[in-house]
């Protein structure tokens, strides 16, 4: 590769010949790193006007670099960084000036130091990795999910992928979701009541920022994803943990000042508890009664491969009181990076305005291929696939769980891709899931669900839909056995 001569310059304050601070910037981009060995300098011509001197002293700079060799030359093709260059050092370099700055006392607001945790990138090379919300390459039909790409590419979408929509999203996607999504889930909307959002989780933080303020109150399930406490903690409003049951978040509990209820009642998250139909009714009731709105959360409703799905409480909604979430990175992919709010017109456009003021909109180009690979019957077959493939991996959970005497804590009543577990008393999750990892399980701990000082040390999530069949009960083994190996010597296991 080329290195583009707008990456050279001369300090205005450096000391020497010109030709030295020539040679010296050169040798300063190698050892940084910034040159790498093989690429190509620009001509001694090109250079020479750039740095407006004479072609004379940057010829004589290059012939020193190359007696010293940090350059090769390659007959008239011109001058390369040397194979035989120094490397940069494997430590990052410090930079050039030092940072005055008092960062403790410039930065307004904090977003770090949150409890979302990081799940390893390497998830993969893991011989059992029991992680949620990953994909297994095995059932994503990447063949076809290419072929709409490219379709998105014609000449007939090159407006849908070139333009600017501002605070508009493709016709083509909406059009979908109105016509084929929603309806699925029991749920009536015209297309100015629907936003595209960059997945499920800008959603949730576009919804706390036009909803709630510092003088304003949210419950929230406790234990709960993660992220969104993190979004309601930076939101600075008032944060009520509603510790969950097995049937969910219980309407009873929700304190009487509480302006917005966050839920997922089709498969609680992490419990995957169901919320049965007689409790979405009295979760509708209490927030009439206490005059709060409910942001639904209905993540993994395609996963219901057990029996169909509840309908969504967004459908039971008859006052515009409910605002719906939906995603398709848990459907498609993590990465796809896709999701939708579903709310009253005056709440979406104030959502959309946000939205704008922020990333605009998501690419179009990713928003039309995902409307191609929609409408032509791909999302379906891909849901019944991961559906089947689901639930001979879950079969297999429950057998290797019964096996080996693992306590499940809560699991989907529909399906889903995960258990919640809970393990004996005395085990902390977190070094549980340290030690396993040289075993080559990946498991994720409990502890950041929860709200509060006080959490259970004991819970931890198995995901289902990353690990091959054939591994899940050797995975579950190790599990097991390392549970036997953290356990007091003398206690009984429950």
């Amino acid at each position: 590769m080329a290195l583009p001569v707008e990456t050279f310059f001369l300090q205005p304050d450096a000391q020497g010949t010109l030709q030295s601070q020539i040679q010296q910037m050169i040798a300063r981009g190698i050892l940084s790193g910034r040159f790498q060995h093989g690429e190509k300098l620009p001509s001694t011509r090109k250079l020479a006007q750039h740095l407006g001197v004479s072609r004379i002293t940057v010829t004589i700079a290059y012939t020193e670099l190359l007696a010293n060799d940090y350059l090769s030359s390659k007959g008239r093709s011109g001058y390369y960084v040397s194979e035989n260059a120094p490397s940069p050092p494997a430590f990052s370099q410090a930079p050039d000036t030092q940072d005055a700055i008092d960062w403790t006392r410039a930065i307004g607001q904090r977003f770090s130091g949150g409890v979302t945790p990081r799940k390893p990138q390497d998830w993969s090379d893991y011989r059992y990795p029991f992680v949620y919300g990953q994909v297994d390459q095995s059932m994503f039909d990447h063949a076809n999910w290419r072929l709409c790409a490219l379709q998105a590419l014609g000449q007939r979408d090159f407006t849908s992928m070139t333009s600017d929509y501002y605070d508009q999203d493709d016709p083509q996607l909406i059009e979908f979701i109105l016509r084929h999504t929603l309806p699925r889930r029991g749920i009536t909307a015209a297309p100015e009541q629907i936003l595209i959002t960059m997945g499920a989780q800008n959603a949730l933080w576009l919804t706390a920022q036009v909803l709630l303020t510092q003088r304003r109150r949210a419950a929230l399930e406790d234990p709960c994803y993660h992220a969104l406490r993190d979004i309601l903690v930076q939101s600075r409003c008032h944060v009520t943990p509603v510790r969950v049951d097995q049937d969910g978040l219980p309407p009873e509990a929700i304190p009487p000042d509480t302006d917005v209820i966050f839920t997922t009642p089709s498969h609680q998250c992490p419990t995957n508890a169901t919320m049965p139909m007689s409790r979405r009714h009295r979760l509708l009731a209490r927030a009439r009664e206490i005059d709060a709105l409910i942001v639904e959360d209905d993540y993994e409703f395609e996963t219901s491969f057990l029996r169909p799905p509840s309908p969504a409480l967004k459908s039971l909604d008859t006052e515009g009181r409910v605002i719906y979430v939906g995603s398709f990175s848990k459907s498609l992919f993590p990465g796809l990076r896709l999701g939708y709010l579903v709310g009253s017109e005056p709440f979406i456009r104030e959502a959309r305005a946000l939205r704008a003021s922020v990333l605009r909109h998501p690419p179009g180009h990713i928003q039309r291929t995902t409307s191609y690979f929609l409408s032509l019957g791909h999302y379906d077959a891909l849901v019944r696939r991961m559906g089947s493939a689901l639930h001979e991996r879950r079969t297999k959970m429950e057998e290797g769980i019964a096996k080996f005497g693992l306590t499940i804590a809560g699991q989907g009543a529909h399906g889903g891709s995960s258990f919640w577990m809970r393990a004996p008393e005395g085990i902390d999750a977190k070094l549980l899931a340290s030690r396993l990892r040289n075993r080559g399980v990946l498991i994720e701990p409990g502890q950041s669900f929860f709200g509060g000082e006080d959490k259970p040390q004991n819970f931890f999530r198995l995901g289902y839909s990353s690990i091959h069949p054939n591994r899940i009960v050797n995975g579950l083994q190790e599990l097991a056995a390392e549970i036997e190996e953290m356990m007091p010597s003398g206690s009984i296991r429950r």
